[in-house]
Parts: C-alpha cells; sequence; structure tokens
C-alpha cells in the first residue's frame, strides 16, 4: 500500500516535536492566503436544512461567473482532493496514467492505491499514446512551473485524437486568470478542470472545490459522491465571495508575496520557483534549515524525495516577516 504523504499544515505535531502551542508558531508550510476574507453573513436556512438545489444552482452559477466559463456550471465538490480520488474510475484501467512531476503528491497515490501503472513525467511531450489519463497541474505546486493557457490546448488537441482525458489542477491560477483553459472549456471535451477555493480566500477549513468539465463527466462526478456533498453553509460563502470582487484580495496576496520575496534575498536564499502563494527555495542544508525554523516555532515545508527544497508560504503581515528574517539571520550568522 502506498504510504501517506506528509502535508504542510502539521502545526500540532511540530508544537509536540519542538515545543510551544501550536497557536504560537508561525505556520509558513502551506500554500494558502494567510489572511482569510471575512465570511459573509449565512442564513440560518443553510445550517438549518440540507443543501437545496437552488443553493446548489446558485453557488455553480457563482462559479461560472467567477472562473469565466459562461454556461458550464462548475460542480461544487468537497476539497479537490475527494474528486482526485475519484479519477481512477474516470480513466481507462488498461492503459497507463501520466502525471507531470514532481507535483502534488495525492493524484500518484490515487492511482497507485486503485492499482493503476502511472508514470510520473518530465515533459509535456513525454505524455504519449500509452496514456490513458494524464496530470498537469498549472501553476504547478511546488516548483512553481506554468504553461500559458494556448500550450495546454495544444496539448489537448493532441491528447484528444488519442482518446486521452487530460485533468489540468488550476488551484493556485486565482491570481493570473490568463492561464486558465475554464473559458474554453465548451470547445474542450475529454477535459478536466480542478479549482480551489480556500486557497485563494484563505478559507481551506471549508473544504470546497469546484470541477469543471462537460455535464456527463460533471454527473458521474456528482454520483460518485452522492447527495449533499457539500454543506449549505459553504455554498453560501462560496456563492456571495464569488460574487464579489476578488481585485483586493489579489493585491493583497501580492503585497504579502513581495514581503516574503525580500526576506528570503536578504537571507541570500536562492528562489528556484514558487507561485503568488508561496516561494520555493533550494538549499543544500534544508532539513538542517528547516529544523532550525522549528526551533524558533517557525514551519516550513520539506520534502522526502527533494531534500534540497524547502516550500515557504506567505506571512499574514510584516511582523511575520519580520520574525521569518530574524531567524534566517541567526541561521546566517551560525554558519
Amino acid at each position: 500500500m502506498s504510504a501517506p504523504i506528509i502535508h504542510g499544515g502539521g502545526i500540532t505535531a511540530a508544537a509536540k516535536a519542538y515545543g510551544g502551542k501550536p497557536e504560537d508558531w508561525l505556520d509558513l508550510s502551506t500554500g494558502i492566503n494567510p489572511n482569510p476574507v471575512a465570511i459573509p453573513p449565512i442564513p440560518v436556512r443553510a445550517w438549518h436544512r440540507l443543501p437545496d438545489e437552488h443553493l446548489v444552482a446558485f453557488a455553480r452559477k457563482a462559479a461560472a461567473g467567477y472562473y469565466g466559463c459562461g454556461e458550464a456550471l462548475p460542480l461544487a465538490v468537497p476539497g479537490t482532493q475527494s474528486v482526485i480520488q475519484l479519477l481512477p474510475r474516470l480513466a481507462d484501467r488498461s492503459r497507463r496514467v501520466a502525471i507531470l512531476s514532481p507535483t502534488y503528491g495525492e493524484y500518484a497515490r490515487a492511482f497507485e492505491l486503485a492499482g493503476m501503472a502511472v508514470d510520473k513525467v518530465a515533459g509535456l511531450e513525454d505524455i504519449v499514446a500509452d496514456h490513458g489519463l494524464a496530470v498537469v497541474v498549472n501553476p504547478n505546486n511546488p516548483d512553481g512551473r506554468a504553461f500559458a493557457s494556448e500550450t495546454l490546448e495544444r496539448l489537448w488537441k493532441r491528447l484528444r485524437q488519442q482518446d486521452t482525458v487530460l485533468v489540468v489542477d488550476e488551484a493556485f491560477g486565482d491570481t493570473d486568470p490568463s492561464m486558465s483553459l475554464a473559458p474554453r472549456i465548451f470547445e474542450m471535451p475529454g477535459l478536466v478542470i480542478f479549482r480551489s477555493f480556500g486557497k485563494f480566500f484563505g478559507l481551506a477549513g471549508m473544504r470546497l472545490g469546484f470541477a469543471i468539465a462537460e455535464e456527463a463527466i460533471l454527473r458521474r462526478f456528482e454520483e460518485w459522491l452522492g447527495p449533499w456533498a457539500v454543506s449549505g453553509p459553504a455554498l453560501s460563502v462560496a456563492e456571495q465571495l464569488m460574487r464579489s470582487d476578488a481585485a483586493p484580495i489579489a493585491l493583497a496576496i501580492a503585497e504579502r508575496r513581495r514581503g516574503l520575496a525580500v526576506v528570503l534575498e536578504e537571507a541570500g536564499l536562492m528562489v528556484s520557483g514558487g507561485t503568488s502563494l508561496f516561494a520555493l527555495v533550494t538549499h543544500p542544508q534544508a532539513s538542517a534549515l528547516h529544523a532550525h525554523l522549528c526551533g524558533d516555532h517557525i514551519l516550513v515545508r520539506k520534502f522526502d524525495y527533494a531534500p534540497h527544497w524547502l516550500r515557504i508560504g506567505l506571512a499574514p503581515d510584516e511582523a511575520g516577516d519580520r520574525r521569518l528574517a530574524m531567524s534566517l539571520r541567526t541561521w546566517n550568522a551560525a554558519q
């Protein structure tokens, strides 16, 4: 059986290992907006009743406007992790799966647990006719590799000729809508797009995402997830926030990202990739640096498959930037 993957956000475990209360730690291990948006008012009815059809419909229509996919209504799902685990049911089990790698590890794990053959490919050109389904995370987690929408459209055209399903995970795509294939979904049958709600809005605890695809595929996901998969409060919040002006959120994220960039540059760390919500640092002593930061109750993400990498997320404010900078200065002084 494939071993569980260790993700970011393990503050409780870090506090047990290094001391301190979880709430006293600075968690930079996740790729989430560090400043959650204000929760809009939630009608009591959303708490009191199972989600009515109109509540689902309102959220789907708001998502269509937000993602720019017109009349193609995205399917609300309880976090994109829920539909990642359903992908083996969508794939042709007699063919191999291609995953552009390294990337979010749950994709490979889902297919491997289903007994399917997985090829972790290095480039788009390595996705070939043997592959019945291909996964591209755009922009990628953790290295930030990104492809223009035109590049992925050309890939889809090639894969369509060999009856390969293309899955594009746009979880970190909110700050650059020009990269998204969502507006072309009607013209691209066989394409499946996953979007995260919690990362950009800073509400990961809601466990909400959206799948965008042709209706036949969405109906299968909906059937496999079962009734009332997404809570009424989550649907209510999503509808209201996705109809609001997201530009101030993007500007605030960009400001926080610049703050992180300044800290890393001043510390002399080599940034080798990233997205608007995190930076990927390459360091020969990454594991020791991770432990040093933990000693100062700052958690960043390390990788078992890439021991020279650290992924560092955004601090919520300048005080967090200063705290990270101080810890990095003491690290450099001890070297």
